[in-house]
């Protein structure tokens, strides 16, 4: 692995506990995760385990009660919302379960709405341009003006993709980005999504249920009752 200087991910002994009611609920113990630019990492273990609160933090969307998120050389316990929310719009690419688009919107307004919240000087044109590159790079240069509706699964789930890498973030979280797919189109999204990546020099942290999927990733983790493992680590 890379120094750390040229860390995306450097999250030290992460402990992320909740007040339930008066009383102390634990969902984070002593994490520690650090992720190289064009490195791929996967998390997976049980429903409940901690995996998506771990991306919560990564994202900045809540703070650890204990250790360090840094993020990009940006140490987010220490920004506010405002800062947080600036961090979020140029760093991070997030890609969901459930795609997320807005259905009154083309495909190419969707990823355009992206763009220009991530880079707001950028005029119209040079919005569109870079929208339609982006669905270009994930195989549906064909399909600027269709509409969710009109779309498939798989089709909707490579324009959230291209919607979360538009900017050329150096980060890309994905919640279990093939949960809503069938395997054969699952496996070409992420096959997709970790071929961006690696061109792009983007670190991705991937949540998922699948061990095939986990498999193509650099490093694999486990996630067991908040505790974070490392499993496999390819060479």
């Amino acid at each position: 692995m890379a120094g750390s200087e040229a860390l995306i991910v450097d999250a030290k002994n992460i402990d992320y506990t909740l007040d339930v009611a008066g009383r102390p609920l634990t969902i984070l113990r002593n994490v520690s995760l650090q992720v190289a630019p064009a490195e791929v990492v996967a998390i997976v273990g049980p429903s409940g385990s901690g995996k998506t609160s771990m991306l919560m933090l990564l994202a900045g969307l809540e703070k650890a009660t204990g250790g360090a998120v840094v993020v990009n050389g940006r140490d987010l316990g220490k920004m506010n919302e405002d800062e947080l929310a600036r961090f979020r719009r140029h760093t991070l690419g997030i890609v969901f379960q459930s795609f997320h688009l807005i259905p009154s919107l083309t495909a190419l307004d969707n990823v355009g709405l992206a763009t220009e919240i991530a880079e707001p000087k950028l005029g119209m044109a040079e919005i569109r341009t870079k929208a339609a590159a982006a669905l270009a790079a994930v195989g549906l240069g064909d399909r600027l003006d269709h509409r969710p509706s009109a779309m498939s699964g798989g089709e909707q789930q490579r324009v959230g993709l291209a919607r979360a890498t538009v900017a050329n973030p150096p980060l890309l979280l994905a919640d279990e980005p093939t949960g809503n797919l069938d395997q054969k189109t699952g496996a070409v999204v992420v096959d997709l999504m970790f071929d961006l990546a690696r061109r792009n020099r983007t670190a991705v942290v991937l949540i998922t249920h699948d061990p095939a999927l986990a498999a193509k990733a650099d490093r694999v983790y486990t996630m067991t009752a908040g505790e974070l493992t490392e499993t496999t680590h390819s060479v």
